[in-house]
């Protein structure tokens, strides 16, 4: 078949070297405008992008979707199908339209649940024990098609955002591949999604990583680990921020999950040479690796080589 890749970041890089080394045809590669970034806010190449061009695929960069002109410029590209991975765009109709055997997507969830931008950090967050990819055909409701092909992964309790980012990336490769085979062989169904399994991943904003000690242990530390590496969890120590990258639930010693009274959540309840627990409103957590202000991230016994903490120092005031 003749494919058109659509996709921007580290995430879609294996799917499209899937599709690289499989027997079908990347005749175009579709991403995102170069960004600025850096300190000299220079251009930069999406990942995508970069992986293209160091296969001498053709690669097309609009700013929208919509004109006229981008239609016509995949046209002339004659594609069988439409793979798209993380392109970070909605596909007008037309496009969908467009190509015999339709668009096909590579989802970060198990659809119905975690529609959205986001679905790997807040499956974390949100306690899930298991995640997947699912190979979906595009409609034109967001992550609302039907559902062609899917695989489903562990979410480990050491799992963060950034690991279980790279494990999914890995997978939905497997999955592309996997589901391509059964398309041209026509095994392929297509299955509804249950609209009333459906949940939601919103677009994580930087606020969302501030922790509100008032939730209970276990909650702040899957958080924690939900956005690590972005935009990391964090509150304040004396005024500078302070960012926690990796925490460890402390139990609850009470009966039935009631704090004790004069524990005020966010409070230090204890500090040794090789560790700070932090009172929460149910349990506590004992941080592991840690960053201030300015500094660099450390494990916590470093961190307290050079920074004296102390008990009943409130952080996030």
């Amino acid at each position: 078949m003749r494919l058109v890749f659509m996709g921007t970041p580290d995430f879609a890089v294996p799917s499209l070297q899937a599709l690289l080394d499989g027997e079908d045809q990347v005749v175009s590669v579709v991403a995102q405008p170069d960004q600025p970034a850096g300190r000299g806010m220079t251009l930069r190449a999406p990942p995508v992008k970069v992986l293209a061009e160091a296969h001498h695929v053709p690669v097309f960069q609009p700013s929208k979707l919509r004109p006229p002109e981008v239609l016509e410029h995949l046209r002339a590209w004659q594609p069988d199908l439409i793979v798209v991975a993380a392109y970070g765009k909605i596909l007008p109709t037309t496009i969908l339209a467009l190509p015999p055997y339709g668009c096909i997507n590579v989802h970060a969830s198990l659809l119905p649940k975690y529609r959205g931008a986001a679905p790997i950090q807040w499956a974390i967050a949100r306690g899930e024990t298991e995640t997947g990819i699912t190979i979906m055909r595009i409609s034109e409701h967001m992550d609302a098609g039907d559902l062609l092909f899917q695989k489903a992964i562990p979410i480990t309790d050491r799992d963060t955002g950034g690991t279980l980012h790279d494990k999914l990336a890995l997978l939905g490769a497997q999955a592309l591949r996997e589901s391509l085979v059964l398309l041209k062989r026509g095994q392929l169904t297509a299955q509804p999604q249950n609209e009333a399994e459906v949940t939601y991943a919103p677009l994580i904003k930087k606020e969302d990583g501030r922790i509100d000690w008032s939730m209970d242990a276990v909650a702040i530390e899957r958080r924690i680990r939900a956005f690590n590496p972005w935009p990391s969890a964090y509150t304040t120590l004396h005024g500078q921020l302070f960012k926690i990258f990796v925490a460890r639930v402390i139990a609850a010693k009470e009966e039935a999950g009631q704090p004790a009274p004069q524990l005020s959540p966010g409070t230090v309840i204890a500090v040794t040479a090789e560790s700070v627990m932090i009172a929460t409103r149910v349990g506590a957590l004992a941080l592991e690796e840690v960053q201030l202000e300015g500094k660099k991230r450390l494990p916590i016994r470093e961190f307290l080589k050079g920074y004296r903490l102390v008990p009943d120092l409130t952080l996030g005031i």
